[in-house]
This record gives structure tokens, sequence and C-alpha cells, in this order.
């Protein structure tokens, strides 16, 4: 049944464990409420018969405060179990979810967009999160409870009980029936919000882009269309589930009136009498009173099918795993015959064999959509590839946990990913436990150390979000730092000095310079320049390694190597530096 839990609401095992105290709390807590009824129904028969002095009064008088006690004292654990126990476990699925997405690989991503990733973790999590405290047990409760006290009710007089619970199974199914009705609106309404937190999230990291051009109200257009959906799509989904809870509510009300109904005729032929009569009046008017409640819960559990849908893809989705025991000899990186494709069917690399050898730089160049960067993040099995193998001093990277693997590589990136944090922290992410003396000394071998002067605080100022407080050059020294303080035997180089201006640019190739030495480097180049001091080049064209060699090499006997080298020195043909059409 755990199990099944799990499955059914995206829960962890504890979490599971704990819906169904909540369950069990809130049954508790029904019956409980119906006690009372009980008693009053006794204290009504005593009455009649006048039976009720003052010893027995005091003991009503007793049993009333009794029932106070112990519906505060359910009450106390049902609320423990359901809303405290839910916080918890909102808390431990959302670490769940960033900890699957941390081990899924990243062609998971391509398929995914930043608005739904973060819909799933913080929306869809507030759902379930307000589902498990309000609405589940209480629907499981109020369910049980019924069940029991309907059972309770045939014991007394099967006709009066099969009138006041007959519309029970039938305002349940009109609700049940309603289920792919309301997953398909809750669908369509997700898909509008997902549009318009995307269309919020491009317009503001466009906004600059967008003034540059005077396209700032043809955008708003579009936008105010999408919010317009998201209106339109959340009128329809509360109108669809309210068209079947509002049918069942008011089948419920049926109740009450076929037990008077069947009452009064049983009355009439005395075949009850009227404390019997006043018990089941008092009974139907306390018994739909919550059920009306779980109609609701129960088209509330229905709507967050599609919430769960979308966790459980995330927490279904094969991982990336493999040993945490390194056992390369050296850190030459080896291409064997390696094919790759993305989901999408698109195949970008073929048959690629090369080798960067330890202690070389090895320069991957090649036409725009050659498969240059496919191939560093297979190095560094961002990817997993499709034929083929990849070794690194004779190890298989298939067979690593790719965070163990990731210890050897230190990577720079054309886009540097910063945080709203110090120019210290953002360094120090390359290593947690560094001290602040050994960050200055690899922001220094960075060249960090012009820039961090002039500010305020120095290396403990803060730089804004994604580093908006620094130049390009800057970012990117930054993110050279990183790499001199991690000290990887391998370094990945994603074209660090593509965009940058020639002052910049001789900064970070006089940085890039020390940080390389004497280990396995693999640089994506679109320079030319960056390529003549390269050891290596291997020329990428569709999808296979097409040729590979010394820069003077290549020269001498390439075709698409000098053609490029010819490309870049005189661009004046119209073409641009890959080899295409400009």
């Amino acid at each position: 049944m755990i199990k099944v839990l799990q499955r059914r609401f995206a829960l962890s095992r504890q979490g599971a464990v704990d819906l169904i105290k909540g369950c069990i709390a809130c049954v508790a807590q029904d019956i409980s409420l119906m006690i009372p009824v009980g008693l009053l129904y006794f204290f009504v028969i005593d009455l009649m018969n006048g039976a009720v002095d003052g010893k027995r009064a005091a003991l009503y008088m007793a049993g009333a405060v009794g029932c106070l006690l112990l519906i505060f004292i359910v009450t106390w654990f049902q609320y423990n179990a359901t809303y405290l126990a839910t916080y918890v476990e909102s808390g431990v699925r959302r670490i769940s979810l960033a900890e699957q997405l941390r081990k899924i690989p990243l062609s998971f991503f391509g398929k995914k967009d930043l608005a739904d990733l973060t819909s799933s973790i913080m929306g869809d999590c507030a759902t379930l999160e307000t589902a498990f405290s309000h609405y589940v047990p209480a629907l499981a409760g109020s369910i049980i409870s019924t069940t029991l006290i309907a059972v309770c009710l045939f014991a007394y007089d099967w006709r009066m009980a099969l009138a006041a619970v007959w519309v029970l199974p039938v305002a349940f199914m009109i609700t049940l029936f309603s289920a792919r009705i309301q997953e398909y609106f809750n669908r369509k309404a997700s898909a509008a919000n997902i549009a318009l937190e995307d269309g919020v999230q491009e317009c503001i990291e466009s906004l600059q882009d967008l003034k540059a051009n005077n396209a700032e109200a043809d955008y708003l257009k579009g936008l105010d269309k999408k919010i317009d959906n998201v209106e339109k799509r959340h009128i329809i989904t509360e109108l669809g589930t309210a068209l079947f809870v509002v049918s069942s509510t008011l089948i419920l009300k049926f109740g009450i009136a076929t037990v008077a109904l069947t009452g009064s005729v049983l009355l009439i032929r005395e075949e009850i009498d009227i404390p019997l009569f006043f018990m089941f009046l008092l009974v139907a008017s306390r018994l739909y009173a919550p059920l009306e409640g779980a109609l609701q819960n129960l088209a509330a559990v229905i709507s967050t099918r599609t919430n769960i849908n979308r966790m459980n893809e995330i927490l279904d989705h094969p991982v990336q795993n493999g040993s945490s025991k390194l056992t390369n000899q050296g850190y030459d990186i080896v291409f064997d015959h390696v094919g790759f494709a993305y989901n999408t069917g698109e195949t970008v690399l073929k048959d690629v064999s090369f080798t960067a050898r330890q202690g070389e730089v090895t320069a991957l160049v090649g036409p725009s959509g050659g498969g240059k960067t496919t191939v560093s993040r297979l190095a560094a099995r961002f990817w997993d590839i499709s034929k083929g193998k990849i070794t690194v001093g004779g190890m298989d990277i298939s067979k690593i946990d790719p965070e163990t693997l990731l210890s050897l590589y230190s990577i720079v990136f054309q886009d540097v990913t910063l945080f709203n944090n110090t120019i210290m922290e953002n360094i120090r992410i390359g290593r947690k436990d560094a001290t602040d003396e050994e960050v200055i000394a690899a922001a220094k071998l960075a060249n960090c150390e012009e820039f961090a002067a002039k500010l305020p605080e120095g290396y403990n100022s803060m730089i804004g979000e994604n580093g908006c407080e620094l130049s390009g050059g800057e970012r990117q020294r930054i993110s050279i730092a990183r790499a001199f303080l991690k000290n990887a035997p391998i370094i990945l180089l994603d074209e660090a000095t593509a965009s940058l201006d020639v002052e910049n640019e001789t900064l970070i190739q006089t940085a890039l310079s020390r940080l390389i030495k004497d280990k396995t480097v693999l640089v994506i180049a679109h320079r030319m320049r960056t390529v003549s001091g390269a050891d290596k080049v291997v020329v990428l064209s569709e999808g296979v390694a097409a040729e590979q060699g010394t820069p003077e090499e290549l020269m001498s006997a390439g075709k698409i190597y000098p053609h490029m080298v010819k490309l870049q020195m005189n661009p004046s043909d119209g073409t641009a530096c890959g080899g295409e059409p400009a």
C-alpha cells in the first residue's frame, strides 16, 4: 500500500506513512464529531421518558465536557498528522526533485524549459502541499467514517439507513465521472501557465533588445494574449469542476428529504418510534456536512493528477550513475568511433575517433553545427553517447559516476554563469573548501586583481545577478579563476575569448596559458589564431572527424582547415569564419 501511495502521489516512503496516519487521524476526528449526536439522542430519550434527574443531568454534562475534550485531543493529533507532516514532506519532495535533476542527463533539459521545471519544483509541490494538508486525508476520513456510520445505521433500521445513504454513491459517481474532463482542463490550464511564465521571463531577459528595436509594444501584446488565455483557462477549469461538484452536492440534499419522507411514512405505520426518527434526522444532518467538503476534496484530488504526472516524469527519468572509484592511468581522452543523437532524432556525431593527449592542447574546429560543443560535453559525460566508447586514461567514462568523473575536469564555458554573491564566493565554487588565501591566489593567476581592487569591498564586493556589475572580460576571468582553484588535470575550453575585445582577450589568453600548462586540454576554437598554438587540430564536419593533425600538417595536406584559415584571413568573399555564408 505504501508503494502504491508513493507512486500515485509522488511521495517519499515517510510521506506515504504520514499520509496513512493523517487519514486515520481524520477518521478519528469525524467519528469524534458524531459522538455528541449520540449523546444528544440518549438525552432526548431520557427527557421524553422523564428520567432526567440531577444525577443524570450531571452525567450528561460530564459527557458533553468529555466530548469537547476528546474533539480537542483528536483535532490536535489530526493537525499534526496532516498539516505539519505535509509541510515536512513538501520540503523532502522539493529536495528529491532537485537531487533527481542533478543526476539526470542534460539531454532531458533539452526537452524542458526553465519555466516548466521551476513550475514543477515550486508550483506543483505547492499544489500537492495543499492537497495533502487539506484534501486527501479529509477525503479518506470522510469516506471511511461515513461508511462506519452507515453500517451502524443499518443495524438500527435498514429502511431508514437506505433512505439516508442512497445519495452517497450517486454523488461520488458524478464527481468521479468528471475525472477525465477535469484532468483535460487542468492540463490546458497548466500549459497556459507555463507559456505565460516563459513569456514573462523572456520579456525580462530580452528587455534591452526589445527596447533597442522598438519591439516592446508588439511583444507586450503577445504577452497580454497569454495572460488572457491563462484567465480563460482557469475560469473554464473552475466552471468545469463546479458543474460536477455542485450537482453532487445537490444530490446530497435529497438525502435529508428522503429520510424525512421515509421516516414519516414508517412513523404513521407505527413501524418506528419518534426517538429513532429523531436520531436519523440528527445523523443525516450531520452526515452530509463533511461529505459536501469531501466531494470538493475529491474534485481537488482529481485535479492534482496533472501535477503528479509532471513530477513523476522527473522522478522516473533514468539517471546517470556509475562507480565512484576512478581507475584511469593518466589523462589521455580517447574517442573511439563515437556516435551521438539528441532525443529529437537529430544525429550530431556519426563516427568520431581521435585522441587528446595529456600535456597537449587539442583544438576542435569545423563549420557551425559540426559537433564541436557536443564533443566537449560528451567528454565530460554531460550526455551519454549512442555508440562507440570514450575513455580517460583507459577508463570508460560511461561506467563512472558523473560527479566523480567531473572531479578530473575544469571547464571554462564561453557563456559564464555567475551568482548574485561576492567575487570571492563566485570563485570559491571551483573548490568549496578553499581558504580565502587560495581563492585570492587563483584570482591573481586569472588577472582578477586588476578589477577587484577597483571595487569598494574588493573581493568581497557583490557582483549582481549573473555578474551584471562586471564586464564580459571580467566575468570570464572569474570563470578562469574557478578553474585555477579547482586545478583539475583536464581542461575543457569553449572558446573563452570569442566575444571579447583585444585588451581583454590578451589578458585572458595570458591567464589561460598558465592554466593549461602540463594538462590535457580540449579547446573549442572559432578563431584560427587560437588554433595556431595547438599541438593537434581535429576538424569536425558532418558528424565525423574529417581531418586531424598538427596545424602545419593540415595547412599542407588538409582541405577544410586551410579553407577556414583562408576565410578568416580574407573574409571579403562574404562567407563567415565557419565556412558557411554569412
